[in-house]
């Protein structure tokens, strides 16, 4: 009786924790502009990007940035704990919320839906809740700003709001641990 009481209470947690996700404050955090010299990674398409997560990953996301770039736009999810992130990239005109299936807003007329697999709530790995809400672009360009979509069953989501469909790539980067999505322009 106490394990079914132990894992109800624990449901009721993770389920109310994904509902509290979805915040309305709004930052620029870590957003930053930048012409340097730095290339894009990956071979970029529109088709959807997916990868499993190699078992067993704990990882959570401590920060997103975007930076500008000549010929592509980079929006980084910095990641701490053990293991490696799988995702589900593509695109959608009227992303919704997993679990709730409650649309997300964004600014600009399509999104990216981007899901980092192998992520736990930031409590679990014994962290502060880094707080992030939407994340505004420095400067107009093709991405407008990234809205935290939430955790939900081991799965964050973000979108990527951008003001039209481009062709994009998804790569892992290791030490920090970084899912990195660029965007062609």
């Amino acid at each position: 009786m106490l394990k079914a009481r132990l894992a109800a209470t624990l449901l009721v947690a993770a389920f109310l924790g994904g509902c509290a996700a979805q915040e309305t404050d709004r930052t620029t955090m870590a957003a930053s502009a930048e012409n340097s010299q730095i290339n894009p990674l990956g071979q970029a398409n529109m088709e959807m990007k997916t990868l499993r997560p190699k078992a067993p990953s704990e990882l959570t996301v401590t920060d997103v940035r975007i930076g500008q770039h000549e010929g592509f736009e980079r929006v980084v999810f910095e990641l701490d704990g053990g293991g490696a992130p799988g995702w589900f990239v593509d695109y959608a005109d009227t992303p919704t919320q997993q679990g709730s299936g409650k649309t997300i807003a964004h600014s600009g007329d399509t999104a990216l839906n981007v899901n980092i697999d192998g992520v736990v709530y930031p409590f679990e790995a014994g962290k502060d809740d880094p707080r992030i809400g939407v994340v505004d672009a420095p400067t107009e360009g093709i991405v407008t700003q990234v809205v935290n979509g939430g955790t939900f069953e081991g799965r964050r989501q973000f979108v990527i709001g951008m003001n039209a469909r481009k062709p994009y790539s998804v790569q892992v980067l290791d030490n920090p641990t970084r899912l990195v999505v660029d965007i062609r322009n």
